[in-house]
Order: structure tokens, then sequence, then C-alpha cells
């Protein structure tokens, strides 16, 4: 028998044909991502592929993509990283249609790519926690009292019905923990909330997502994937760096192959609540290759809410972003590896 490769576990090659696109030339670019147009110095971060240790894979082939979608509709479910894989499979397919048989409509939490001439839809919906919460608002969505409502997923679920295509993610913004809605509405001053661990709130979060799947989803007509853990790099003593610095100036990798930088008591949790899905859910593990990739950050060359002050560009370290990721980057790869297991059995 034949054993499938791993198509994630790998490493970074310099690769010179790279970017496959540039940030100026994608109109549908987001401009919390466009690290050159804000003035990043450097564009070695740009220069890179992934390769798997024990096979080669195809290269990603918008055109392809374009005709396997044909008729379809594709819609990513989650919070601003995954804005940003939406991101980067725009800029990667716009590329490949005729300007004028191409749009982007942005309908409050959902955003819809159309490629006309292929029938085809992509869409991105805002929710980072999946379930419905305070936060669910696309632009106004800072919030310090952070509350989900335990039993309500329809909310947003409608907006995911009938699609043949549908990848979800979250994570970043369960690790400080969730308030769990008990009486009252998220407004309210006389509610009740119940404080839940990271894991007890993402676990509770699945176990929901899972219940609709079952309900609303047949097996025969929709595929579905599930994004992995995104590595931050908010902490640089933890990969033998100054004690006090981040991802702000770094314009390297990690070389230790064995960081990880994201929280691995979610794995479990993933593996077994996906495993309860009537339909296959594709799990798409992007920790190893986001780990070592330190370099690729927007950290300050972003669009900010409001711009930065000359004293504070003076001490940029604690405005960085290590959250987020340049594009072109380490988003395009993601969307490369969710090519070949939407289109390949690999």
């Amino acid at each position: 028998m034949k054993h499938k490769c791993d198509i994630y576990g790998g490493r970074w090659v310099r690769d010179f044909n790279q970017p496959s696109y540039e940030e100026s030339d994608c109109p549908y670019m987001d401009q919390q991502l466009t690290c050159l147009r804000h003035g990043r110095p450097d564009k070695d971060y740009r220069y890179w592929r992934w390769q798997p240790n024990a096979c080669s894979i195809p290269s990603f082939n918008a055109t392809m993509m374009l005709e396997e979608l044909r008729g379809k509709r594709m819609i990513m479910v989650g919070d601003s990283l995954l804005r940003g894989q939406f991101t980067s499979l725009v800029c990667l397919l716009h590329q490949a249609i005729p300007q004028h048989a191409q749009s982007l409509e942005v309908i409050h939490s959902l955003s819809i790519f159309t490629a006309k001439d292929y029938n085809a839809t992509i869409e991105y919906y805002w929710t980072p926690f999946l379930v419905e919460s305070n936060a669910d608002d696309p632009k106004m969505h800072k919030v310090d009292f952070r509350i989900i409502r335990n039993e309500s997923i329809d909310k947003h679920g409608q907006y995911w019905k009938g699609a043949d295509i549908i990848l979800f993610n979250t994570y970043i913004w369960w690790v400080e923990g969730i308030n769990v809605l008990l009486k009252g509405s998220f407004d309210d001053e006389k509610r009740e909330t119940v404080k839940l661990s990271m894991e007890d709130g993402y676990r509770l979060a699945l176990k929901k997502l899972i219940e609709w799947i079952n309900e609303n989803i047949d097996s025969n007509k929709t595929r579905l994937f599930f994004a992995g853990l995104s590595v931050t790099h908010q902490r640089s003593f933890k990969w033998g760096g100054d004690r006090k610095g981040n991802c702000y100036n770094e314009t390297t990798m990690i070389e230790d192959p064995s960081y990880v930088g994201a929280s691995p008591s979610l794995y479990p949790i993933i593996n077994e609540e996906l495993s309860k899905s009537e339909v296959p859910v594709t799990f798409l593990n992007i920790t190893q290759l986001t780990s070592q990739r330190k370099d690729a950050h927007t950290s300050i060359y972003k669009a900010f809410r409001r711009p930065l002050t000359p004293q504070q560009r003076a001490n940029p370290i604690p405005y960085a972003d290590c959250i987020h990721w340049c594009l072109p980057g380490v988003q395009d790869v993601w969307n490369h590896l969710f090519f070949v297991k939407l289109f390949f059995s690999i």
C-alpha cells in the first residue's frame, strides 16, 4: 500500500522565482498586509518556498484551480489570519482572470470574490470564534472582555450553507481564555458570564461546529477543511533572542527546527472533535511551516488605525504585529498546500 506524503513535514528552500505576484499588482490587497508599501526595507522574506521532506508537490496552478471551481462556491470562515489567506488566494487567482470578469464585494462580515467567466465565487466570512461573540463586527471588534454565546452558531452558519468547499479556522482569539454568556445579552451590564480556559472554550466551539456540520452539511456535495495553528513570534527569548524583543527587525528564520510557538494543548482537542464529524474534515497543519518564520510578520510595516507617532516609531517593539503575515509571503504557501489537498491524493 502506497503511503501518502506528509506535505506539512518539510523545510524552507530559497527560491528566487517567488513571489508569483506583487502586492502592488493585486487590487484586492489588504492594507494591513502590504509590508513593502508601508516601508519594510528588506525583501528577503519573500524568496522562499516550502519543500516537503519525502516528496515533491505540484506547483500552484491558478487556471487549474479556477477550472475546478467552475460553477462552485467556496467560503473561508474564521479570523483575520484566515482573511489573510483569503486575500492571498484572491491575489494568486486574479492574474488568471480578465479584469472585467472579476469583482470583490464586501457585505458586512461577508466578502465575495467572483470569477464571472467561471461562475465561481470565493468568499470569506468574519467570525473569530466560529460561535456568536461580542467581536463579530468585522470593523469594530476590539473588545477587552471577550464573550461568546454558547449555543449560537446558526446565526453565522446560515451564510455557510450550500457551499461546495468550506475552510474553517479559529485560534488566536482563544489564547487568553474566554467568557461564556450565561444570562442576559452581550451589552447588558447585569449579564452573567463564566470564564473558561483556552482549552475548554476552544473545545466548546469545535463541538458546536461539528454539531452544525452534522446537521447541515451533505457529504455528497461539500468538502470541509480546518486550518491549524498559525505560530506567533511575540517573545524572542523563546527562540534564544533578546528578552525584551519580538519579531520586530527580524530578517532571518529561526534555525531550531524544534521550535513550535503555538499552543500544543489544542491539538488533541482538534483531533478529538474533528473526528466526530460525519463529513470528513481535512486538517491543514500549518504549524511547523510557520514556526521558523519570525522574519515574515507584518511587524510595524502595515496600516494602523492610528499611524504611529514619531515617539512610538522611536521605540517600535511594543507596536510590532507578530501575528499576521506580510503578503506576498507565508500565506501563499498555505494556499499552495490547500490547493494540493483540494485536487491531489497526496
